[in-house]
């Protein structure tokens, strides 16, 4: 974000070609719920979209975030992000209306049927208060446009179940289960670290497909300080926070969230540093640019 919190579209646009042309991410989510979403308008979020598919949309793969509480609402946001040149979604479970199954797979359906678009599901129960029932989610994959699913849920045994009876493609979408996650058949992440070590995460995953076990589980080790320290509070304000640190566009956060304090910044150099990880340009966290300064948050999630 600018100083006066508008979305700062010009760094929004150098995040992502930092994120794909140096950090190695495969693709990128725009407007996912993790990150700004709830806090920014349906134009805000359109311009967004198009500022980072002109700068990386042809080295990267790009992910709409359109999901709401609101069917009728993410069909229009799906339909938007199409005529934008999206090359795909992401529909989060609806959020705090606690909608049955059947609700579930009416609305993920619709938003399916609404584009030519392929969806990627996404489960994260304990922020929305409803899972995507293991046999939901082999409902909902016989959609053809319905290819795959962000897991949050952090049940590896239901993962598996849904892995074995589906075709599709899952993506952990808790950091701290990416390697677990691949050693039941996942395929990538969707990541809130990608912003800071995506390069890593994509030697984890060619270390994983390589056969090559123990690096993989040394990738992991090494990067566990940063999975902790970047969930020690929300995700938006502990990615902003670094992303200031090492003078990237981060910015602040939009109210109802609050930018991370001194004592949480000095906790983030101090996991950052335990896994040996440096700025862009070269500078320890320690060294790096104050993360009072204001930019752009993490409207991009990583995906390695």
């Amino acid at each position: 974000m600018h100083d006066n919190g508008d979305v700062d579209y010009d760094g929004a646009a150098r995040l992502a070609t930092y994120l794909v042309d140096e950090q190695r991410n495969d693709g990128l989510v725009i407007s996912g719920t993790t990150g700004e979403s709830p806090t920014t308008s349906d134009a805000e979020k359109d311009q967004l979209l198009r500022a980072v598919l002109d700068a990386v949309g042809d080295r990267a793969t790009i992910i709409a975030g359109v999901g709401t509480n609101d069917t009728r609402h993410s069909v229009r946001l799906a339909q938007a992000a199409e005529r934008a040149g999206a090359h795909g979604l992401l529909t989060v479970t609806p959020y705090y209306n606690k909608p049955p199954q059947e609700g579930l797979l009416r609305h993920f359906t619709t938003i399916a049927d609404a584009t030519d678009l392929p969806v990627l599901l996404y489960d994260i129960p304990h922020r929305t208060g409803t899972p995507i029932a293991s046999e939901t989610l082999v409902r909902l994959a016989e959609h053809p446009r319905i290819v795959a699913n962000k897991d949050a849920k952090e049940d590896l045994g239901a993962s598996s179940w849904v892995m074995e009876r589906t075709d599709l493609a899952y993506y952990c979408g808790t950091d701290m289960l990416n390697l677990p996650l691949l050693s039941v058949g996942a395929v990538g992440f969707v990541s809130v670290v990608g912003h800071i070590v995506g390069a890593d995460l994509h030697d984890l995953l060619d270390a994983h497909h390589s056969g090559d076990v123990a690096r993989a589980l040394a990738i992991h080790r090494r990067l566990t300080p940063v999975y902790t320290g970047i969930f020690r509070t929300q995700g938006v304000i502990t990615t902003k926070a670094v992303l200031n640190m090492f003078g990237l566009p981060g910015g602040s956060v939009r109210t109802p969230l609050a930018d991370a304090s001194n004592e949480l910044q000095a906790l983030l150099r101090e996991d950052l540093a335990a896994a040996g990880v440096k700025g862009p340009i070269g500078l320890a966290p320690h060294q790096a640019v104050p993360a009072s300064v204001v930019g752009v948050e993490r409207l991009t999630e990583g995906s390695a």
